[in-house]
């Protein structure tokens, strides 16, 4: 699924233009507090991870978060 796809329609309409860089995956596992942000998409291939793992850091504070080029 392009989430991407689902959610430009309704930020169109707010008045937003997007365009989507990339994509990937994001394995949550709250009981340890880990995120893991990872893959690439087949549609629009792979986000800077980087820039994903940065911003999920500023909400979940007390998480492990981790990054990597890694498909699986």
């Amino acid at each position: 699924d392009h989430i991407f796809e689902k959610v430009n329609p309704a930020m169109e309409k707010l008045g937003y233009e997007c365009k989507c860089l990339g994509g990937g995956k994001i394995e949550h596992n709250s009981k340890d507090k880990k995120i893991r942000v990872f893959g690439l998409s087949t549609g629009y291939g792979k986000a800077d991870h980087s820039v994903t793992a940065e911003i999920l850091r500023k909400e979940y504070t007390d998480y492990e978060i981790t990054w990597s080029d890694d498909k699986k």
